[in-house]
Formats: structure tokens, sequence, C-alpha cells
């Protein structure tokens, strides 16, 4: 039988309830008494018992954090720390936390599965972007017309002086700057684009259950990462050493606010060199 009425959420509960009972009772009188229980309300309901019972299977199948491992590359290459500084741009916007390791090689994402699959599958196609883009740049030679301001010490009578010099930027300098800056526009875009989503998919009557929904949800992280990161300290993104390019970073800007942010079915073709395994190699804070 098919009731006109959509059926109540609770009913739906409750029979499912007294099926998980009957399930897991080892009393057979008991597992008929649940049973027969069951059947009386879906019957005055018109519940399908299967529909109940998928029913409640789904609402204890919530889901829960996670943590999961996310290679960056291989030790001692170049550019890992601004690759670092992307992917945690991403993270940030997608409600995931991350520790890194001390070598940059590694991230250790903290969220819902969901979450850190969208992560991935952004990062997957926005470092390519970055990573093109700032060969491109290179390859022109635009940076070197822009100068750097360095620092140098010099022997002067017997003593040391410091004084600061213009230098040509150096390929290497351009390229990060160039890649931090790309990060760092690409973490604004997120963020732009995530409070929109969340602005336009709240209608006002429901704003105050979406909102504890969304709390309970970070509430849950958060207790999850406390509980689980052995991260110590705070990574404190990539730095320039090599000196700072106004140039570069422009162009990087630039190229950031070009970059395609929407995904596709390929963008998770990576995924399967990821792991859930847990690593004791991270010392750095989240972020």
């Amino acid at each position: 039988m098919t009731s006109p009425n959509p059926v109540p959420e609770r009913m739906l509960t409750r029979i499912g309830g007294l099926l998980r009972q009957a399930e897991s009772t080892d009393n057979e009188h008991e597992a008929e008494a649940f049973l027969a229980a069951a059947q009386r309300l879906a019957t005055r309901s018109s519940i399908d018992l299967t529909v109940a019972r998928a029913h409640i299977a789904g609402r204890e199948r919530r889901p829960t954090p996670i943590q999961r491992i996310i290679p960056i590359g291989e030790p001692g290459k170049r550019g890992l720390r601004t690759y670092v500084q992307l992917f945690v741009a991403i993270a940030h916007a997608n409600d995931v936390r991350c520790d890194v390791a001390r070598t940059s090689t590694q991230v250790y994402a903290y969220g819902f599965d969901s979450d850190i699959d969208t992560c991935e599958a952004l990062y997957a196609s926005l470092l390519v972007q970055m990573v093109r883009a700032s060969d491109q740049y290179i390859k022109s030679g635009q940076y070197r017309s822009a100068t750097v301001e360095k620092v140098v010490t010099e022997k002067r009578w017997g003593r040391k002086v410091r004084r600061h010099v213009q230098a040509p930027v150096a390929g290497v300098t351009a390229r990060l700057n160039f890649q931090m800056a790309f990060a760092a526009r690409i973490g604004q875009r997120l963020a732009a684009v995530k409070a929109e989503v969340e602005a336009e998919v709240v209608p006002e009557s429901t704003a105050a259950g979406t909102a504890l929904a969304l709390r309970n949800k970070e509430i849950e992280l958060t207790d999850f990462y406390t509980s689980t990161s052995e991260a110590r300290g705070t990574w404190r993104g990539p730095q320039a050493s090599a000196g700072h390019s106004a140039a570069a970073r422009r162009a990087g800007d630039r190229a950031g606010k070009a970059a395609r942010l929407g995904t596709s079915p390929e963008l998770g073709a990576a995924r399967g060199q990821l792991t859930t395994r847990k690593s004791r190699g991270s010392n750095n804070g989240s972020a």
C-alpha cells in the first residue's frame, strides 16, 4: 500500500529502531515482539519495512572526520613550500585543517572525506596551472628587468658594515615570489566563492538550523583535530629567503586571478596515490 501523504521522518525512525532491536537481540521472543511492533506501525502508516530499514541505516552512516596524507613532492625538490601554501589555501576554504611535514613533502589533512576530495581535485588542477604559469613567466624573461634589494656585509677599516644594494632578480627568486602570490590569490578567490555560496544556499527560514549544523560540523572537526594531530609548532608558510620581487608577485597575482577554479572528472586521477594511514613525521602545526 502507498500513502498519499509523505511519511513523517520520526515514524520511519521509530520503525527502523524497532527493526534494529529485532535484528540485534539473541532472544527469539524479543526479536519476534520487536518485529511485530514494527510491522504494526508500518501497516498503520503504510510504510514498507525495507524503506524503514534503509532510513535508519542511512542515519547511522553519518560521516565523521578523517585524516588523509596528501603527497606534495620528493624531498629536496625546490618550491615545495609554495605547493603546500596552495594546498593549505584550498583547504582553508573547504573546512579542512592541515599539518605540514617538516620537509614540506606531505600535508596531513583533517576533515570530512568529501571536503578533502574537493581539496584534492582543486589542488590537482590549480597546481598544474600555477607551475605552467610560473614557467611561462620565467621563460619570458620579464623578471630580468626587475631588481631586488639585498643586504650585503662588507669590511671597512676592520669593521663590518651592512648596506642595502639593488641586485638583479634571480630566476628562483622570481619563481618563488610568483607562486607565493598565485597561491595567496587563489585562497582569496576561494574564500569569496565560499561566502557567496553560503549566502545563496541558506534561505532565511532555515538560516538558524543551517548555522547550527555548520557550527556542529566545526566543533566535531576541531575535536577530531585536537585529539588526532601530533603536530608541534606552527607552519609559517613559504619564505622567499633569496629576496622579494614585487614584479614577480604582481605577475603571480594576475595569474591567480585568471586561474580556472572549476573541477572536472579527470581531476580525481591522482587520488589513488593517497593513503589514510597515520604518520609520525609531522612537526608543524595547523595551517
